[in-house]
């Protein structure tokens, strides 16, 4: 089932539960999905690996919204884009804890053998290229640029 369908089929229950959260993430959802869809042209509908940038991408924007609403101290702006968050994520691959990160980084350092801080952008490329929708790119970037200096 595409992501699309998955959405159309929680936005349902959503309505029938009248949960307006659920219901406004789902919406998002719904909205970047045909945006993304008319905007490049493609015919098709979008791949995988599209859907699940744009799905990062909205769970992004949703913690830096939150982030900037609690470093304001406005906690009730902060809380429905948390909850958000949540919802969204559900669409997601399983993430993948801070260890299992730093694994997959020194093994890529080895293989490749990076030595340095200039050799980060190299590093970067595989490392999120394999772990593409499992976790974020700012805690793979702070655990390559631990280990490479």
């Amino acid at each position: 089932m595409s992501l699309q369908q998955q959405v159309m089929e929680e936005m349902k229950a959503a309505m029938r539960a009248k949960d307006k959260v659920a219901l406004e993430s789902l919406r998002a959802i719904k909205s970047a999905i045909l945006m993304a869809q008319t905007e490049g042209g493609a015919g098709d509908g979008l791949s995988e690996d599209d859907e699940i940038k744009l799905v990062q991408k909205l769970v992004k924007q949703r913690k830096d919204s939150a982030a900037i609403f609690i470093e304001q101290a406005r906690e009730d702006l902060a809380e429905p884009e948390l909850a958000q968050v949540a919802i969204i994520e559900k669409f997601l691959p399983e993430q993948l804890t801070e260890e299992e990160i730093e694994k997959v980084v020194v093994q890529t350092i080895d293989a490749i053998g990076a030595s340095g801080m200039k050799d980060m952008g190299k590093v970067m490329g595989m490392v999120s290229k394999e772990l593409a929708g499992q976790a974020d790119g700012k805690a793979i970037s702070t655990i390559v640029k631990a280990k490479l200096s």
